[in-house]
């Protein structure tokens, strides 16, 4: 997926890739209602859910930036949690720029 998020994620390091996302336990993803439903963002979070969810990733292709995607992953991420589940955002400082129109 082309982001501009990347470059201070281990993008080259697969096993690493592999990691992060295995070690997460709420991954979502979106994907554009064309042919070929290439990958439009992702959301990969940490929760118990309980009482709290961490959003450690939240991230959409550029050719995707302002269709909804990033607030659809938003939503659905509150959907699967429930109402009583605090949804908190901890990433890199570029990610928390991105958020600020759709927190």
């Amino acid at each position: 997926m082309e982001s501009g998020l990347g470059a201070p994620r281990p993008i080259d390091d697969t096993p690493r890739l592999q990691a992060m996302l295995s070690g997460a336990n709420l991954v979502l993803a979106a994907r554009l209602d064309q042919p070929g439903r290439s990958l439009a963002g992702i959301a990969r979070c940490i929760t118990e859910f309980s009482w709290c969810c961490y959003l450690v990733e939240l991230a959409v292709s550029r050719s995707a930036q302002g269709l909804g995607v990033g607030r659809g992953l938003l939503d659905e991420a509150r959907r699967k949690l429930g109402p009583k589940v605090t949804l908190n955002l901890i990433s890199v400082p570029e990610a928390m720029v991105s958020m600020n129109g759709w927190a």
